[in-house]
């Protein structure tokens, strides 16, 4: 049996469909369980627990044999970086005793120590703590996800217009969440012995004049990107309804994206999803 964690999600939705397209016994992990029913229907377990509730998430653990960990963004409106460190403490805290033989954690490309620098420096101490417990670990980390982009749906079609965080011209490696979601699946599946860490992005790079370019073909009408300079971004991540503490962390984690600091992939697994792909898929399923 395959744990997964944040199941419920893009990137643990997208390896649980993986492993039971191989026949694999999945439970997934959820608050609400409502929002499992598609996969129910697929041939999931779901199991309904708060990953701070460390008893509760033990017990989950002990059902399987393996499992894939993510841990799920904090509310921006909070100090996210003090919420995600929690989730961390809790997860690591229900390995403890849970007889898993294998976990695969997923992490980001760029992971580093630090002050507060959103993903890069949370996922870096979970990679961490994971390293110092006893049972063999798998960590894959991802490029910037291409679902990022498409949480702006709205604004490009309401306004023909792309908010990007980056220079339009700045090439980033990025990668879909469904070739996150059969990597995690492979390596989970993989000899126990199979871990270490491994870079996952898509088949090419993009910059977001690119992003636009898809987003204007999908929808049929000119879309422009709306550059956010650097010296507003925490002001923009204020008035997106992020807290203080988030703000400054994320705008640290854009930064370093900007600097080159997180492109750091010398040999990436490479997905196959296409960034034109993934979107029109995003579109085509909002219509429905």
């Amino acid at each position: 049996m395959h744990i997964i964690l944040g199941g419920t999600g893009q990137v643990g939705s997208a390896t649980a469909h993986a492993l039971l397209k191989q026949g694999q016994k999945v439970t997934v992990v959820t608050r609400d369980e409502s929002h499992a029913d598609e996969l129910k229907n697929r041939g999931a377990q779901v199991a309904v627990a708060d990953i701070r509730d460390l008893t509760a998430l033990r017990d989950v653990f002990r059902s399987g044999t393996r499992a894939f960990l993510l841990n799920p963004p904090a509310d921006p409106s909070s100090d996210t970086d003090t919420e995600e460190r929690a989730n961390v403490a809790a997860i690591i805290g229900a390995l403890d005793g849970s007889g898993l033989e294998k976990v695969v954690a997923q992490s980001t490309y760029g992971a580093r120590p630090g002050k507060p620098c959103g993903d890069l420096t949370v996922l870096h101490e979970f990679e961490q703590r994971l390293a110092a417990q006893p049972i063999p670990t798998a960590i894959n980390r991802g490029a910037y996800y291409m679902s990022n982009w498409t949480g702006m749906l709205d604004i490009v079609r309401e306004t023909g217009t792309l908010p990007s965080f980056f220079p339009d011209e700045l090439s980033l490696p990025m990668v879909s969440p469904d070739d996150l979601g059969r990597v995690a699946a492979r390596r989970l599946t993989e000899p126990v012995s199979n871990t270490g860490t491994l870079h996952i992005e898509g088949p090419n790079r993009y910059t977001p004049r690119d992003v636009a370019k898809v987003f204007s073909d999908a929808l049929g009408r000119p879309v422009e990107v709306q550059e956010i300079q650097r010296g507003e971004l925490e002001q923009t991540f204020r008035q997106f309804g992020f807290s203080k503490e988030a703000a400054a962390s994320y705008a640290c984690m854009t930064g370093a994206v900007i600097d080159g600091e997180t492109d750091t992939a010398d040999a990436p697994s490479r997905g196959d999803t296409t960034l034109s792909e993934y979107i029109r898929s995003i579109i085509g399923h909002s219509i429905q």
